[in-house]
């Protein structure tokens, strides 16, 4: 009885075991979700303006800023033209560890036409702008603690928050640092 006793503790043992290392991959070891620097960002499912949802953790393998911004905030739009000129330089580069450089554009709209007009006339060119179209009420913005726009986190190839609030040419100088020379 005593040796099935121990053999059944082992089994159990082993069963955790396989449990605990094969649950959860998505997420890299050692990194717990957050929102400050080191912490693996929180995921994101929003829609596009055709209103297909753009999952964020699809973005991975590359190093991508979340932008937070909406079509009727003044320092939104004039920083956009400095987002635009580091999307243009660098969302082909080579980086260590990762292939290129996206952004996961986040509007806190109410209304889709001044959204989709604001993205076509300050030239935002990516492909991954997102909103459900709450305002402040954004999914987005409670998720990441937004309390003012503009506001933006970069993340690494692995979904690790490695900046934050990054505006003018301290978003390409953070990005040079990450160039594979």
């Amino acid at each position: 009885m005593k040796r099935l006793n121990i053999i059944l503790a082992l089994a159990a043992v082993a069963l955790c075991f396989v449990a605990f290392t094969t649950t959860n991959n998505s997420q890299p070891r050692g990194n717990a979700v957050g929102l400050e620097i080191g912490n693996l960002a929180p995921d994101l499912k929003l829609t596009d303006p055709s209103g297909k949802v753009i999952d964020l953790y699809s973005l991975r393998g590359s190093v991508v800023l979340v932008d937070f911004w909406a079509s009727w905030c003044g320092p939104c739009r004039g920083e956009n033209p400095n987002v635009v000129a580091t999307y243009n330089k660098y969302h082909g580069a080579k980086f260590k560890g990762a292939k290129g450089f996206k952004i996961y554009s986040v509007s806190l709209d109410r209304d889709k036409d001044p959204w989709i007009n604001a993205i076509k006339h300050d030239g935002l060119v990516w492909p991954d702008h997102v909103s459900d179209l709450k305002g402040w009420q954004s999914v987005g913005a409670a998720t990441y603690g937004v309390q003012s726009i503009p506001t933006n986190f970069l993340l690494n190839a692995d979904g690790v928050i490695i900046a934050k609030e990054l505006r003018g040419e301290n978003l390409a100088n953070e990005l040079e640092t990450l160039i594979n020379k």
